[in-house]
């Protein structure tokens, strides 16, 4: 099990990257206004099975890495921290423009549920993402496969909790989009500096090992 000590901030780091506004939201929002809530409720969890899909490759890779060389699982983490760095930089600098979810025709739930979990395996944002985020609060002295699979599943839980919200607020969260833009464009500040705040720290905990 991971230390105490780093499930806090993992927590508070994966519900607010879960909650705050980006492509995964507004896909789900456009499906579920495209098709009513099935095809929402489909694409989420065709977005889940997804993500479930990188959690195991993501777990099965790590795990392997170190029991090669902690030297490389070393090195996987500082590549790890940088790449929070760089996708905070990136949130900050899209969080200026329009939040608006892109037009999609109903598809069907079936149909929904293969392209939404078919979109998140290959999407390469994703699998990056796992790669970076987990291994920042795992115990290397521990077993590691099983954090993997705990932190994931957490991360794949806290972002279909928002999605649903997303699904069953639509109605409300779609003027929210339009009306108050500066509160959207906040939360998306806000998520980068999370991102750039816990890719700095993290590196420097390091460095002091």
């Amino acid at each position: 099990m991971p230390e105490p000590i780093n499930l806090i901030p993992f927590f508070i780091a994966a519900v607010v990257l879960a909650f705050t506004p980006g492509p995964s939201i507004l896909y789900v929002m456009a499906r579920t206004v495209a098709g009513g809530r099935i095809d929402g409720i489909a694409s989420t969890l065709g977005a889940a099975s997804g993500g479930l899909v990188h959690v195991a490759i993501s777990a099965i890779g790590l795990s392997a890495i170190l029991f090669a060389s902690a030297e490389a699982f070393t090195l996987i983490k500082y590549l790890g921290a940088a790449y929070l760095v760089y996708l905070g930089v990136r949130t900050l600098q899209q969080a200026q423009f329009s939040l608006r979810p892109l037009p999609i025709q109903a598809s069907g739930g079936r149909r929904v549920f293969v392209e939404g979990a078919l979109t998140e395996i290959f999407n390469v944002k994703t699998a990056l993402f796992f790669l970076a985020f987990i291994p920042q609060f795992v115990d290397q002295s521990a077993a590691l496969m099983p954090q993997f699979l705990l932190l994931g599943l957490i991360c794949v839980l806290f972002n279909m909790l928002a999605d649903f919200t997303v699904v069953f607020g639509t109605t409300r969260l779609l003027p929210f989009l339009d009306d108050s833009p500066r509160a959207a464009r906040n939360m998306n500040r806000g998520a980068g500096s999370i991102m750039i705040g816990l890719g700095a720290f993290v590196a420097f905990d390091q460095g002091r090992q």
